[in-house]
């Protein structure tokens, strides 16, 4: 390939990335998955010991005043929880709460089924949060 070739096609194509362009292209790809790696690290044990965890199964709404919630309390046999419990409207609007305690269970996960009093129909029941104690 003549000189000549080699700056048309330079022209056309753009130049080769030099060495140092390289490196520093790879250097910055390993620090982005070195804190991608970190991050990951982070969240992995930061939820990994919760002392108590929940799903919620399902839910059936009874009419406007109530509805009734099943949901899985996830946590160390014989210890105690209280869960918050909350129906919600259309619009996400709190239309009903419960505070349920829970346990102590002889198994590490438990299921619940408990009526949620409404002051209007709602869409929709969730386990809004449970703390030991």
């Amino acid at each position: 390939m003549s000189a000549t070739d080699e700056e048309y096609l330079a022209e056309r194509y753009g130049r080769s990335p030099s060495a140092r362009a390289q490196r520093l292209g790879r250097v910055g790809i390993g620090l982005l998955a070195l804190v991608g790696l970190a991050v990951a690290l982070w969240v992995a044990v930061a939820f990994a010991d919760q002392p108590v965890r929940w799903d919620d199964v399902g839910y059936r709404v009874d009419g406007p005043a109530s509805t009734q919630i099943t949901f899985d309390v996830i946590m160390d046999p014989g210890t105690t929880a209280t869960c918050r419990v909350q129906a919600l409207s259309s619009s996400y609007a709190q239309v009903g709460v419960l505070d349920v305690a829970v346990g102590p269970a002889d198994t590490r996960t438990s299921r619940y089924v408990e009526t949620i009093p409404t002051a209007e129909e709602a869409v929709t029941a969730i386990v809004d949060t449970c703390t030991i104690g």
